[in-house]
């Protein structure tokens, strides 16, 4: 079972917001946000950072044959 608990790190160590949900010697794994996801986690988004990157083709409202009978 995977659980997300949030928290900080501080002068070497990681203070956990919220009770773990266990108290027996559990194996973790640690995911640093950089500064740039800050502006995220404030519900801040970046507008545009796709443009040009997707595209919608002409035909993208067409039936489609497998659905021809």
């Amino acid at each position: 079972m995977l659980t997300t608990i949030k928290g900080y790190y501080e002068q070497g160590k990681i203070i956990l917001a919220e009770q773990a949900p266990t108290k027996d010697r559990t194996e973790v794994m640690v995911t640093f946000l950089t500064d740039s996801s800050q502006e995220d986690r404030n519900g801040i988004r970046k507008l545009g950072l796709l443009k040009g990157k997707i595209s919608v083709p002409d035909d993208f409202n067409d039936q489609l044959e497998d659905f021809n009978g």
